[in-house]
């Protein structure tokens, strides 16, 4: 486990009924630049093309929690979190893509959108395609397969 000397808050991501094998831990530590970002994913469904793999859409969302209902299991998540209302792709919560290497993503990105404060009891998102940049309001992302909610 990683100690509370290196992040200012986690997420534990699980993944949900149709990929149960997605688990990993986002991390989040301030800094006078910004917050480090760091994703280590595993479990994530692999391209089927042995040249590439696959990118997810990864955002912070508004919710507060990785619960939902029979269309969508984290419903409650809600949209990716949006203050002060900017267009897509500049919400607050609007992260890099994670690329899939045999089924694990690992990722850091340094964001000065929002502070530690500003996404704790917020949820981080996994989306099952790539975010688009474009597309309003939020980059056709696709289902939602695996959420963990932001805690100190």
């Amino acid at each position: 486990m990683l100690s509370n000397l290196f992040y200012d808050a986690k997420a534990h991501i699980k993944g949900g009924k149709k990929y149960p094998q997605i688990d990993g831990i986002v991390t989040f530590k301030e800094t006078k630049d910004g917050v480090l970002v760091t994703a280590k994913i595993n479990g994530l469904p692999q391209s089927k093309d042995k040249c590439t793999g696959r990118f997810f859409g990864f955002h912070i969302h508004e919710g507060t929690s990785c619960t939902g209902n029979l269309s969508d299991e984290f419903a409650n998540a809600k949209s990716h979190l949006n203050s002060p209302h900017c267009p897509h792709p500049f919400h607050m919560g609007d992260l890099p893509p994670l690329l899939e290497n045999d089924g694990y993503a690992y990722m850091n990105v340094l964001v000065n959108k929002f502070k530690i404060k500003d996404i704790l009891g917020r949820v981080v998102i996994i989306h099952d395609s790539p975010d688009d940049f474009t597309t309003q309001p939020s980059g056709i992302s696709g289902t939602k397969i695996a959420c963990g909610k932001i805690v100190k």
